[in-house]
């Protein structure tokens, strides 16, 4: 993997190795005064023409440099929030302690694996699946005050914690990620789906993007990374970081 921006080494010996799950934490890391608040993050991958998904999944589009970084995402964040619709179509499964991350987590006050916090409002999901039944860590679920009594009594009695964030049927993108940082989960990881990044983005809460750009041309009409209803004005975003490895482009942006 080979740092393209910024450029801060030009030793060529560096260039054509696979960086450690250390180094990965060190470039990947929140940053270290996030004046107070929560930082929410998203992790996503496209191909070359906006595609986010093929045939529904994202998996095809990534390599093993993405799914390197993916699991050194997990392993920095305190929470993990996704979409039903992706928790359905990507197979959701509890997220695991990584042995790599396991000294950094412990000394910045973490548990051993990342909260994993799923957005519905209808809970239409299947609350017998290990996600639910069996993680390591309390999955959460947030929705509405106005989501089904019967789908919030089947999410309790899985396991799961129920978290109102909205007053209707649907979850408040803002009150989402403030609900999760009163419970002290302020490093905060979204990996979608595009409907869900949409709603953040609307909302103006999200801080940065991970965005892996995989180099492939799949035509058809994929859903892009975000969706939804369009800002009024374009909002910035900088760069703060390139890496390469073989083809694949994994840039960091972040709010100016």
């Amino acid at each position: 993997m080979r740092r393209l921006f910024p450029v801060t080494d030009q030793t060529v010996s560096a260039a054509d190795r696979e960086w450690t799950p250390g180094e990965l934490a060190e470039a990947y890391g929140y940053p270290a005064d996030m004046g107070g608040g929560p930082w929410l993050r998203a992790n996503m991958v496209s191909t070359l023409d906006g595609a986010a998904q093929h045939d529904g999944r994202s998996a095809p589009l990534s390599s093993a440099a993405d799914m390197r970084i993916f699991g050194a995402l997990r392993g920095l964040a305190d929470a993990v929030v996704v979409g039903a619709e992706t928790v359905r179509s990507e197979g959701y499964r509890p997220a695991r302690a990584r042995d790599a991350f396991a000294e950094r987590r412990a000394a910045a006050g973490q548990g051993p694996a990342p909260v994993i916090a799923v957005v519905s409002a209808s809970l239409a999901l299947d609350f017998s699946l290990p996600l639910f039944t069996a993680p390591l860590v309390q999955t959460l679920v947030l929705t509405g005050a106005a989501a089904p009594p019967e789908r919030i009594r089947a999410a309790e009695k899985a396991g799961a914690r129920v978290v109102i964030a909205g007053d209707g049927p649907g979850v408040d993108p803002a009150r989402a990620v403030g609900a999760l940082a009163e419970r002290g989960l302020v490093r905060l990881l979204t990996e979608g789906g595009p409907r869900l990044l949409g709603q953040f983005v609307t909302a103006g809460v999200l801080d940065e993007l991970c965005l892996t750009v995989s180099p492939a041309l799949t035509s058809g009409y994929a859903q892009r990374i975000a969706g939804g209803p369009g800002l009024a004005v374009p909002e910035r975003f900088a760069l703060a970081s390139l890496l390469e490895e073989d083809g694949f482009l994994f840039g960091r942006y972040c709010r100016i």
